[in-house]
């Protein structure tokens, strides 16, 4: 589930539309929680599916560390790519605002957490990454999980609509990284090892 302050809006021709912000949204705030309306494929699934249907996933959904196709069933399916994004994963199904997110200002991710197949070249934003790569959430996890534990402390100072969304685990562990953000997951444990998997015959 998205953040229910955002809003569907075209942004330009060559990235189409995209998720922005209707309100201020404050560094910290949990932005995107996968609940139970989120359709989740097995890799057998989908194989079964059509082609045509097969193209909808390859655009909207992403692949867990399960090697499953998420498609979020309300506009968090529209949140598009940066190397400088607004919005970051966790481990923890849930994503979060990793600054402050103006009225009018896009909530972006980097798709380079989200286990794609293929390379993808991405709109070139000045920085020096170019190219999303299948491999980038094995290359970068330990700077990204530096940037998501850095706004851990600012979960508990801002308002969370999507608070009673999460799980009574989840919940739980937020606890306790409150106690000590120390002990945060890893945003490596969301990749799939496609070669693994492949391997095991999976």
């Amino acid at each position: 589930m998205i953040h229910p302050k955002t809003k569907i809006r075209y942004i330009s021709e060559e990235i189409g539309y995209g998720v922005v912000a209707t309100d201020f949204i404050p560094k910290g705030t949990i932005t995107w929680v996968q609940d139970g309306l989120d359709r989740i494929f097995s890799p057998s699934e989908v194989e079964r599916l059509p082609n045509a249907q097969k193209k909808i996933l390859d655009i909207y959904s992403f692949t867990n560390s399960r090697g499953e196709r998420v498609l979020c069933w309300d506009n968090a399916k529209y949140v598009n790519h940066s190397f400088s994004p607004s919005c970051f994963s966790t481990a923890y199904d849930f994503e979060i605002a990793v600054r402050d997110i103006y009225p009018g200002e896009e909530l972006t991710d980097d798709y380079g957490y989200l286990n794609l197949e293929e390379p993808f070249m991405a709109k070139d934003e000045g920085t020096e990454r170019k190219i999303v790569f299948p491999d980038d959430l094995l290359t970068y996890y330990r700077e990204w999980d530096r940037m998501v534990k850095e706004c851990i402390p600012h979960i508990y100072a801002v308002k969370q609509p999507l608070l009673s969304v999460l799980p009574p685990e989840t919940i739980e562990e937020l606890e306790e990284l409150k106690k000590d953000p120390a002990k945060m997951r890893s945003l490596r444990e969301c990749h799939y090892a496609r070669k693994t998997a492949a391997s095991n015959g999976l």
